[in-house]
């Protein structure tokens, strides 16, 4: 039988709050909230659910065993992740993305989440959970809130019987009625064989640079009736991650351009980043902070500290109000307008007019080619990346080099170096389609690939070659900035090239006083696509106005 979810406080007492925002002393709520709010009344006004109110109150109950009860928001979105059920009876939300401002008390919420699915009071047998996280501390932050519970009860008889309900020990919890355990895990793949998990908890998941480990983890679904995940965390300084992936996925459902597929997203943050100056916009990020008001004191002090030195308070945007900050005096652009260059283009046509760019300094290392062109007020850039396998560095480099290799924008290459033949066989393929205009390299490894270009008549004689100097990329530097500023800048879909460009640096240059690029750091993050790009970016003008394709933003990439 459909239920309301005007009969169930849990869910609609935080429906009004965020609502009524602004009226009657109600503290704002951001914008994801907002649309949140939304998607969820237009869920079950369109869908037959059921939810399950006597097994919710049972759950509520455990509250006791608890230091703290649960906030209007918790209770929310444990209901519809624990207790709202399809008409086939699955969980209409089996997963869960919880972002809120450091302090809000996620791990709480996880803790009491866990301890109620592995109770009594969840009728499916060995209804396994792991924590995971890629510290083990971390992992064990829920886990032990619960173990602390069962642990240090002064009531002896309520200890009595949480003993004749449970197990536990330092590093599993048992129930003895269910035959559900909860354990912590970490990244150690010898930990991940044989598991038959029912939930599986990712704590910290802006700490995830790619799916890798949670795919191993999540295999493991589906062997228990209602198979769900839980992903926590506040934000952090991976860039192109889990998380930003699943925040973009958040962004598309809420905005009703894709099925959520059970995905329910609760994002807390600021709106924009000018508005960590009004105190009441904190609590878009923390809706927690209402509640607590030695939370509030700190918070604010830590918003002093910022304001007299952000580079050494950067936590305080990330952590405190989820707003991502780079390093001002060194990043490149923001974030944001690197995820911008996430546009497609339509393909090029026939004989359409680029520039080449190269990046080929270490023979045994990394090195890259693009093909740049313009559509309009955009530089479009598509390249390519070849890997030595006997780069010294490959161990120290954490960006999933195999993704880019399985579309073909990157090439491992099992010889003691990289042939130029590699580099100019791609661009004599490019050759084919477009009409190129000029080359353009740094002169530090040009004697290498003299030979091999000339065999495409790129030579000096041809003035086809250009050697681009420290004071051509400083001339360039206003115009990428621009281009950055305005998403005037299209990488497509490629992770790579976002990797690059974040991993570059620009400092004031000591000898000409304008801006120039540096690597932030050389051995674990490379650059070499984007100065492959930014050499190209030195003879852009000398691609001829052309037609002018569409580009459909965004593109994002799950």
């Amino acid at each position: 039988m459909k239920t309301s979810y005007y009969d169930v406080p849990e869910i609609y007492d935080y429906i009004k709050l965020v609502e009524n925002e602004g009226k009657n002393g109600q503290k704002k709520a951001c914008l994801y909230q907002k649309k949140l709010i939304k998607f969820v009344k237009k869920v079950f006004e369109n869908e037959k659910l059921t939810i399950k109110t006597d097994q919710l109150q049972s759950y509520m109950g455990l509250q006791k065993y608890f230091d703290f009860g649960l906030f209007e928001w918790e209770k929310f979105v444990f209901t519809l992740h624990c207790c709202v059920f399809r008409e086939d009876g699955l969980p209409r939300f089996p997963d869960l993305l919880v972002m809120v401002a450091r302090g809000a008390g996620k791990n709480g919420y996880l803790a009491f989440e866990d301890f109620a699915l592995i109770s009594p009071y969840n009728d499916i047998k060995k209804y396994d959970i792991d924590i995971c996280a890629t510290a083990e501390e971390q992992a064990q932050t829920s886990f032990n809130d619960i173990y602390d519970i069962l642990e240090n009860c002064k009531d002896k008889k309520v200890k009595a019987q949480l003993k004749k309900i449970f197990y536990w020990n330092k590093e599993k919890i048992v129930c003895r009625i269910t035959g559900s355990t909860l354990k912590y895990r970490t990244n150690n793949a010898k930990s991940k064989d044989g598991l038959r998990s029912g939930k599986v908890d990712f704590d910290e998941v802006h700490a995830y640079e790619t799916y890798d480990n949670i795919k191993v983890f999540t295999t493991a679904l589906g062997k228990k009736p209602h198979p769900r995940r839980t992903y926590i965390t506040t934000n952090g300084d991976v860039c192109d991650g889990v998380l930003d992936n699943l925040i973009e996925k958040a962004k598309r459902i809420l905005d009703g351009e894709t099925e959520d597929n059970g995905f329910l997203p609760f994002i807390c943050m600021l709106d924009a980043p000018e508005e960590v100056h009004d105190e009441e916009n904190w609590h878009k990020a923390n809706p927690s902070l209402r509640y607590l008001p030695n939370l509030m004191e700190e918070t604010r002090k830590e918003y002093k500290e910022w304001l007299e030195d952000s580079s050494t308070s950067s936590d305080f945007m990330t952590k405190r109000m989820n707003i991502r900050q780079g390093n001002k005096e060194v990043e490149l652009t923001s974030w944001e307008n690197i995820l911008a260059t996430n546009q497609e283009v339509e393909p090029p046509k026939q004989g359409e007019f680029a520039v080449v760019g190269i990046d080929y300094t270490k023979i045994n290392d990394f090195a890259s080619a693009g093909i740049l062109t313009k559509r309009g007020a955009k530089f479009v850039w598509k390249q390519k990346t070849w890997v030595c396998t006997n780069s010294a560095d490959l161990g120290r480099i954490k960006y999933p080099l195999h993704e880019p290799e399985a579309i073909g924008e990157l090439e491992f290459v099992d010889a003691p170096e990289i042939d130029p033949e590699l580099i100019t066989g791609w661009i004599a393929a490019q050759m084919q389609t477009y009409s190129i205009q000029m080359t353009a390299l740094d002169d530090y490894r040009f004697a290498l690939l003299k030979n091999a270009l000339a065999k495409l008549g790129i030579t000096y004689e041809n003035k086809n070659i250009k050697l681009v100097r420290p004071s051509d990329k400083i001339k360039v530097e206003p115009i990428i900035d621009s281009a950055f500023r305005n998403h005037n800048i299209v990488y497509g879909n490629s992770s790579l090239m976002r990797w690059y460009t974040n991993n570059t640096k620009k400092v004031k240059s000591k000898k000409y006083g304008n801006y120039e690029y540096q690597k932030i750091e050389a051995k674990s993050r490379k650059t070499d696509g984007f100065f492959a790009f930014v050499a190209a970016m030195t003879q852009h003008e000398l691609i001829p106005e052309q037609q002018q394709s569409a580009v459909i933003l965004p593109l994002f990439k799950f």
